[in-house]
């Protein structure tokens, strides 16, 4: 992301959160099996590679990874369901955050 579009992202995300709209994106899972069955090793290569390389199409992460096509389409669509990559201009694939965060409760909630 180039200087003067992250200043323009970080003035829109403080603008929000100073009107209260803000609000941290989150995903949950019902199990720690169905987040690594969603979010795998391969996956999380694809999705570590595409966020340092933004704007690459799926048949560009295919070649630069060495793999195949199919398998990176459906990584790819899984990512989309689920907000962890975006559509780009151009079939480019924008990955809208930084990082992800795992909690995980080890007690039942009272």
């Amino acid at each position: 992301m180039k200087p003067e579009a992250a200043l323009s992202a970080f003035a829109e995300v403080w603008r929000r959160a100073e009107s209260g709209e803000a609000r941290v994106p989150r995903l949950a899972f019902a199990s720690l099996r169905e987040l690594f069955s969603a979010v795998t090793e391969k996956r999380l290569e694809l999705l570590r590679h595409v966020a340092a390389h933004e704007g690459l199409t799926a048949r560009q992460v295919t070649r630069e990874l060495g793999r195949d096509y199919k398998n990176v389409h459906t990584d790819v669509k899984v990512f989309l369901d689920l907000g962890l990559l975006e559509k780009g201009e151009e079939g480019g694939l924008p990955a809208p955050f930084d990082e992800i965060v795992i909690h995980a409760e080890i007690r039942d909630a009272a």
